[in-house]
C-alpha cells in the first residue's frame, strides 16, 4: 500500500467524522424553527435557503448547479423566491442560532467548552487553509463569511468549508464519470452508504418514475445488474469517483499533517459519535432500499 493510499483514506476518514458534525443542522427542528420564524416554512425551501445563502441570492440555475443531485423543477419552485422572505444575510443568521442550538443539545454544555472543543477547532481551521478556491464555488462562497469566536460554532464552519471544499471536487468526478444528479443518486444508494430511496424522493424532488428510468439507463451501461445491484464495473466506477475525489481533496489534510489529520479525526469522531447517539439523524436515512 503506498503512502498516498494511506493519506487519502486518512483525510476521507477525517472528512467523514466532520461531515456528520455539519450535517447535523440539515435534519435539526432547530433550523426548521429559526427558519419558519422568519416565514421560510417548507422544509426544502430551508434546505435550499440556508445552504445556498453564502452564493447570496442566487436563481434557481446556480443551485441545480451547485448541489448537482436536486431536480431543478424543485429547486426552480423555491429559488429566488425563498429571497422574497428571507435575505440570505437572515438566512445565515437563522443557520448560525440552530447550528448553536442543535450542537448545545446534541454535545451537551461540557463538550461545547472542553479543551477538546477548542484544539478540534483550531485543527480544522488549519487543514482549512489548505483549501483552493478554483473551480470550487460553495467553498469559496463559505470561505468569505467571518470565522465565528465560539469554538463549537468555528468548528462547525471549518467543518462546513472542508465539506464544501470536498463536495465541489467529488461534483467535478461525478461529470467525469458522466453521472448525472439522479444517476450519481442512485449509484450511492447502490453501494449501501448513501441515502434510502424515500429521503430522496422527499428532499430531492424526483420520484419512483423517475428514479427507474435512471436505473435502466444505468443497466444499459452495464453499471447495475437486474436487481439494482451495482455490476462489477459499477463499483469500479464508484470506487474511481472516491479516488479521484480524495485526489482532488488532498490539500487541506497535507496542509495539516498526519499527526494532525489524526488527532482531528479522533476528536471530531468522539463528537460525531455523541450526536448520533442523541439522534441527530433519522434512522431510515441511508439504505438501499
Amino acid at each position: 500500500m503506498t503512502t498516498a493510499a494511506i493519506d487519502a483514506r486518512a483525510g476521507r476518514r477525517c472528512h467523514n467524522a466532520l461531515n456528520s458534525l455539519h450535517s447535523t443542522h440539515y435534519f435539526s427542528p432547530d433550523t426548521g424553527r429559526e427558519l419558519g420564524a422568519l416565514g421560510v416554512t417548507d422544509p426544502r425551501a430551508v434546505n435550499f435557503a440556508v445552504r445556498a445563502a453564502a452564493l447570496g441570492p442566487v436563481g434557481a440555475g446556480t443551485v441545480t448547479a451547485t448541489f448537482y443531485n436536486y431536480k431543478h423543477d424543485l429547486v426552480a419552485r423555491h429559488v429566488p423566491a425563498v429571497w422574497e422572505t428571507v435575505t440570505p444575510a437572515q438566512a445565515l443568521a437563522a443557520r448560525a442560532r440552530a447550528v448553536d442550538s442543535t450542537l448545545r443539545r446534541l454535545l451537551g454544555e461540557e463538550a461545547l467548552g472542553s479543551p477538546e472543543m477548542s484544539e478540534a477547532a483550531g485543527l480544522a481551521l488549519r487543514a482549512a487553509e489548505g483549501c483552493s478556491r478554483s473551480a470550487r464555488p460553495l467553498y469559496s462562497a463559505h470561505a468569505d463569511l467571518p470565522v465565528p469566536e465560539a469554538p463549537h460554532l468555528a468548528l462547525w464552519h471549518a467543518a462546513t468549508l472542508l465539506r464544501e471544499h470536498r463536495g465541489d471536487g467529488h461534483l467535478a468526478a461525478l461529470a467525469a464519470a458522466e453521472l448525472d444528479g439522479l444517476e450519481a443518486l442512485v449509484t450511492h444508494t447502490a453501494t449501501g452508504k448513501g441515502m434510502s430511496p424515500k429521503w430522496i424522493f422527499s428532499t430531492r424532488g424526483w420520484n419512483r418514475e423517475e428514479w427507474d428510468a435512471a436505473t435502466d439507463q444505468l443497466r444499459g451501461r452495464g453499471l447495475v445488474d437486474d436487481a439494482g445491484e451495482l455490476t462489477e464495473r459499477g463499483v469500479a466506477l464508484r470506487d474511481g469517483i472516491e479516488r479521484e475525489t480524495d485526489r482532488l481533496d488532498a490539500a487541506p489534510y497535507a496542509h495539516l499533517g498526519p499527526d494532525g489529520v489524526a488527532r482531528l479525526t479522533e476528536i471530531a469522531t468522539a463528537f460525531a459519535r455523541t450526536a448520533l447517539g442523541a439522534g441527530a439523524f433519522p434512522a431510515d436515512l441511508l439504505g438501499k432500499r
